[in-house]
């Protein structure tokens, strides 16, 4: 993406610049909000159809740091009142402000979503663009998937999903390197990808958006996980093992593919033994965070000195034999998918708010092990949030979560050969590192949910007491 195209951007799509000064803030997977931004210029234009331009938005912060977003736009003359859900325009915008042309967001509309999925799946060129089919492809119209993240995700028919990352960075994106490595090694587990695009940013080949069978039969493990509980909760004066919901031997045969996926990971790509310094590296990567959390929670520095004592051993206690190897990284219930056939682990890009070289580092499948045992307690405690009066069901639900987790690390011990509890402190320490990160997270995004990881930090503090 170069400075030619970079020259083009004004020309192409005039007072567009101006538009997603005030557009991008608003969307859910903007990663800056509430910081204050200084400017956002479109650095890169690709023409993909007569009105569609895939653009790269360079977004600078005034503290000085800036961050890259793909934005696929289409351009009318005229407004269109079918696309007025996808329009880029100032929040409250009625139909005499501005003038032509009029921008729109290209994967929230029939006419954008198509210009991105021909370039894959004709496996053709658009400047620096280039998609690939690893496949043949059906040409089928797409629909975004409702609830979006951090990506865009896009369905063609019952047949494929495209996920399209909306913060890029260069280089490969570990979606992509991980799924075609385990598809591959003909994994059960995965989603083999069937398509991705690609372009040029900072003079690397990289990863915009990655195209996959669409799981028609499957159903999020989050959402089967809070059935049971809603179940367990409905039947309130039985325990978690004797309601029909029980969601136990699910949890132990995730927890058999999350040890199979991590074995092939360990054979297929780089795993060794860390070393003394990539542990003190983590530990103060640890430290650094809950400083942060220090900061803005207040209810987190009555456990601050036990935290910081946990994090700091870290080198000490483990000593340089750690296994480490890649992972998923962000490792959750709503990141799995359960099919007629079993369990498919999805989105293997890592924290999508942490820069690529470390989402790639080389960590402990333990940090995978720990996500998950932080989700089992977020799927107990979710139904119990609107509740005054919880009663007796804040017992079920940690009754539920603590049989769950055992279930799981049952099924982990299965597919690995080891328990993970046996390495007791080590898991602990990323558990209750997970949990500072969610202290942060839903102070800054969810206030009410901040009991949540606060009340996991307490049980886990006094576990070691």
């Amino acid at each position: 993406m170069t400075a030619r195209s970079e020259e083009r951007g004004g020309e192409l799509l005039p007072g567009l610049d101006g538009l997603l000064l005030e557009w991008l803030p608003r969307q859910r997977w903007f990663a800056g909000k509430g910081r204050p931004l200084s400017q956002v210029r479109v650095v890169s234009v690709q023409k993909l159809s007569a009105r569609v331009h895939h653009t790269v938005v360079e977004v600078t912060y005034r503290a000085g740091e800036s961050e890259r977003y793909q934005v696929p736009v289409t351009q009318l003359a005229e407004l269109d009142q079918e696309r007025g859900y996808a329009r880029i325009a100032p929040p409250h915008a009625d139909d005499d402000m501005g003038g032509p042309p009029f921008y729109y967001d290209g994967l929230h509309e029939p006419e954008g979503t198509a210009a991105v999925f021909d370039l894959l799946r004709e496996s053709a060129s658009a400047g620096s663009l280039r998609g690939t089919a690893a496949t043949e492809l059906e040409d089928l119209t797409g629909l975004p998937v409702g609830a979006e993240q951090s990506n865009t995700s896009v369905v063609f028919g019952d047949a494929y999903i495209l996920k399209v990352f909306r913060r890029i960075s260069p280089g490969l994106n570990p979606d992509l390197e991980i799924t075609r490595v385990l598809a591959e090694a003909e994994s059960p587990h995965v989603a083999a990808p069937v398509g991705w695009l690609e372009g040029e940013l900072d003079g690397e080949l990289t990863t915009l958006a990655v195209c996959s069978r669409f799981l028609k039969s499957g159903t999020e493990g989050w959402k089967l996980a809070l059935a049971s509980v809603r179940d367990l909760f409905a039947e309130g004066d039985l325990h978690a093992d004797e309601v029909g919901g029980d969601f136990a031997g699910e949890s132990e045969r995730l927890g058999t593919a999350t040890a199979e996926v991590h074995a092939l990971l360990a054979e297929r790509l780089p795993s060794r033994r860390a070393t003394t310094e990539e542990l003190s590296e983590t530990s103060s990567q640890m430290l650094a965070q809950l400083e942060a959390a220090a900061a803005e929670v207040p209810e987190l520095t009555s456990f601050s000195a036990s935290l910081a004592a946990t994090f700091a051993a870290l080198p000490g206690e483990t000593g340089p034999g750690v296994p480490v190897q890649r992972i998923h990284g962000d490792y959750h219930l709503g990141q799995v998918m359960r099919i007629d056939s079993g369990w498919v682990l999805l989105d293997f890009e890592g924290e999508p708010a942490r820069p690529l070289p470390e989402r790639v580092r080389l960590a402990s499948p333990l940090r995978d092990v720990a996500g998950m045992l932080r989700s089992f307690d977020y799927a107990s405690r979710f139904l119990l949030q609107d509740r005054v009066e919880p009663g007796h069901l804040a017992y079920r639900a940690e009754e539920w979560a603590q049989r769950n987790r055992a279930a799981f690390c049952d099924g982990y011990a299965t597919g690995a050969g080891a328990d993970p509890r046996e390495a007791k402190q080590l898991l602990r320490t990323f558990e209750l590192d997970k949990a500072v990160y969610e202290v942060l997270y839903e102070a800054r995004h969810r206030p009410s949910w901040v009991n949540i990881p606060l009340a996991a930090i307490e049980r886990l503090v006094g576990e070691a007491g």
